[in-house]
């Protein structure tokens, strides 16, 4: 549809049927102005006059529900997408160019006649849309260039993985725009993690970009080179618990070595054993040769395959607790695997910093304040950023106003499980995910 068209049908309400769907909203005036808004902005960056054909485009943020750690390791997890999201306005190129600027950021620029890793571009969003298109046009799909105008209400710093949802949108746009949307959501979810290992130069796994992209509960089994995807259908409001993301006010800034050393470790106990990762030896022989692996790979390295061996096992119970109604177990799960980061993980705390606690200061404030009800845990992948708690609804009002009392205005967010992952919007839609 061309903005003039686009812009119509959004007043006229012709996109409402599937912004309820995304943003578990009754009420959609909220969203249509802000695409309007995102529309607006578009032309005026790009100059695009009334009759630029564009596609207007939304990836979620991801909350990770189960299995601290463990994607990297070919592990389990259990996450879920959130109503909160990435929204672009794009148009295709053909100049071999893409010019993509964010909302309160300086633009980005990739020539597409050079396809391989810049060194001045890593830990940059450059760095992503050069993997992206990159391995797009490896895959047959030659990326020829577009526009884009991007927007976020994903709280940076906030543990819901604005960078996966970032790949994982800018994944959906060249699947739309470049392979006739034929690129499925769980291989957009390994483009953007190829990018992002080999072009952003960060060792992550799979789990953040898979979530974002599938959208709604997904339980993934990471053993395979494609993962299994296991969609669960759980309404958070009718089991009467709201999923709260806190803001500890920690800072990730210097951290990528601490998180690195997670999978690091991880893989030198794997490596004992002649294997790659974890998910490769059993627990039992692991512990058959406990004293050994102490002795080569330290005691920190032995905790955390402790952990992982835990938290693996830890996801099916929730799943089938899940599956089966049993909310209470799940939470009892929830609060075990917490356990288990802080304890054994280690990804609470930095502990050449020990006066910065930030985060295990709010897992203390949180389980003061819910008293052996709902649970908490620190919230992906740790060090810094947030934490989650599942707190009842009766209680969320006061939970977040004393949250904030002590940790300051606007750090308590209240969030719902969003049902659809990274798609591309269509007037009277009713569900199309790429």
């Amino acid at each position: 549809m061309n903005i003039h068209d686009t812009k119509e049908a959004l007043e006229q309400g012709r996109f409402d049927t599937i912004l309820k769907n995304i943003y578990a909203c009754a009420d959609c005036t909220a969203y249509r102005t802000r695409f309007l808004n995102a529309i607006a902005a578009f032309q005026e960056e790009f100059h695009a006059d009334e009759m630029t054909e564009i596609g207007l485009f939304s990836a979620p943020g991801r909350t990770e529900l189960g299995g601290n750690h463990t994607d990297h390791q070919g592990g389990h997890v259990l996450a879920g997408s959130v109503n909160a999201d990435i929204i672009a306005v794009a148009v295709k190129r053909d100049n071999m160019e893409i010019h993509l600027k964010s909302e309160g950021m300086d633009a980005d620029f990739v020539d597409l006649s050079d396809l391989t890793p810049q060194e001045d571009e890593i830990n940059t969003s450059a760095a992503l849309l050069r993997g992206i298109a990159a391995k797009f046009t490896e895959l047959g799909y030659p990326v020829t260039g577009f526009d884009a105008y991007t927007t976020s209400d994903i709280l940076k710093g906030s543990g819901l993985s604005s960078s996966a949802a970032f790949e994982v949108l800018a994944g959906t746009i060249c699947s739309a725009f470049f392979a006739d949307s034929q690129i499925h959501a769980v291989q957009t979810a390994q483009i953007g993690q190829y990018a992002e290992n080999v072009y952003f130069g960060k060792p992550c796994g799979l789990m953040d970009q898979t979530a974002c992209a599938v959208g709604g509960i997904t339980a993934i089994d990471f053993r395979a080179e494609n993962p299994e995807i296991t969609q669960i259908s759980v309404d958070l409001q009718k089991e009467g618990y709201a999923l709260c993301i806190i803001d500890t006010g920690a800072d990730h800034v210097d951290l990528t070595a601490a998180y690195a050393a997670i999978p690091a470790e991880m893989k030198n106990i794997a490596k004992m054993f002649s294997k790659e990762r974890l998910s490769e030896i059993t627990k039992e022989e692991f512990f058959s040769h406990l004293a050994g692996l102490r002795r080569t790979c330290g005691d920190r390295a032995v905790l955390r395959a402790l952990h992982y061996f835990a938290d693996d096992a830890r996801v099916g119970r929730q799943v089938n607790a899940l599956q089966n109604g049993n909310f209470e177990h799940f939470l009892q799960e929830v609060r075990d695997s917490g356990r288990s980061s802080f304890q054994y993980l280690q990804n609470v705390s930095v502990y050449d910093k020990p006066e910065k606690q930030e985060v295990a200061v709010t897992i203390a404030l949180c389980e003061e304040l819910l008293d052996s009800r709902g649970a908490v845990r620190v919230h992906g992948g740790g060090f810094a950023g947030t934490v989650q708690a599942y707190v009842p609804l009766d209680y969320v009002h006061d939970f977040k106003t004393q949250i904030e009392t002590f940790l300051g205005v606007d750090k308590c967010h209240v969030f719902q499980i969003r049902n659809t992952g990274a798609i591309q919007l269509f007037s009277n839609q009713e569900e199309i995910t790429l």
